[in-house]
């Protein structure tokens, strides 16, 4: 196990516990912080949609044409993913992401 931050639409900085194999979207759902994830992590809408801190995008994978149409429907930055498209693995221990504006 390991933990990733999350900052919330507040600005307050969350450390969530997270379980290998999980979807980004999940643990942060699961901990009770507000993120929809309507699709339950199909890559078909962008409610779980985060920033992810510059110092760890190198580390994810690429998002995939499917995760770059969704995030084509809502306002992003450089640094925005689903989070429903990343899976926690132990190489993404102290991953740090924000959650985007709703409707964003």
């Amino acid at each position: 196990m390991g933990v990733i931050h999350v900052t919330d639409r507040a600005g307050q900085r969350h450390t969530l516990e997270a379980i290998e194999g999980w979807r980004v979207m999940e643990i942060i759902r699961d901990w009770g912080l507000p993120i929809e994830g309507l699709c339950g992590g199909a890559c078909e809408c962008a409610t779980c949609h985060v920033f992810v801190a510059e110092d760890w995008l190198d580390k994810l994978f690429p998002p995939t044409e499917e995760e770059e149409d969704q995030l084509d429907t809502v306002v992003t930055k450089p640094s925005s993913r689903l989070s429903c498209q990343i899976l926690w693995t132990p190489e993404l221990d102290g991953l740090e992401v924000t959650l985007a504006p709703t409707g964003a």
